[in-house]
């Protein structure tokens, strides 16, 4: 993460001392020279590659990190593209359930409203079979 004041820090790449500057942490810094450190090493055990002349060893890892950027900024966009879709798919079922909500609520209503009219109904056939059984 970037911070407000300039970071001068020594790091080791490939055995030699640098002297990394930005406005990045130390950390990062130093996360960046591991990275690009393993990166050599991992293709030092190749026999193939240290068979090679220094200048198309550098090249060819230069390629492998640009190769790792490219693939994670391709994952990066699959994974904004699925972050958009399932947002659309909350939004979606946010809106389906506040819809289910208010015929719910509706429905809850209208239960009400029959069971007053039930209630009334029951009332007035008591007063009916009251005034039946008095005659």
């Amino acid at each position: 993460m970037a911070s407000s004041s300039k970071t001068d820090t020594e790091v080791i790449i490939g055995g030699k001392v640098f002297t990394l500057s930005g406005y990045e942490s130390e950390d990062y810094l130093q996360k960046v020279a591991v990275y690009i450190n393993n990166k050599m090493n991992e293709y030092n055990k190749l026999d193939g590659f240290r068979r090679q002349p220094i200048d198309t060893q550098n090249v060819l890892l230069q390629l492998n990190i640009a190769d790792d950027y490219f693939k994670a900024k391709k994952q990066i966009t699959v994974l904004e593209d699925e972050l958009e879709a399932k947002d659309k798919e909350l939004y979606n079922l946010k809106h389906d359930l506040i819809s289910t909500q208010i015929k719910l609520e509706s429905f809850q209503e209208q239960v009400k409203e029959l069971q007053k009219s039930q209630n009334e109904d029951a009332k007035q056939i008591v007063r009916l079979e009251t005034e039946l059984k008095k005659k």
